[in-house]
């Protein structure tokens, strides 16, 4: 994988963590389709996002060309 692609996933990744986070410290109701989304799979987004966003930006730092 390039270093770009590497670097543009990582700050994709990175955002979606952000917003998981922003979701655990100011608690807001989110639906959907219906059903309630709890807690739990917001940590769990932000516990995976943030591990992937730092592993592209390690891959990034080493940068296979």
């Amino acid at each position: 994988m390039s270093r770009l692609a590497s670097l543009a996933g990582g700050v994709i990744f990175l955002i979606i963590a952000a917003i998981a986070l922003y979701r655990l410290l100011f608690f807001f109701e989110l639906t959907i389709g219906g059903h309630h989304v709890g807690q739990t799979a917001s940590f769990l987004t932000f516990a995976a996002c943030a591990a992937i966003s730092l592993i592209m930006f390690r891959g990034a730092m080493v940068g296979r060309a």
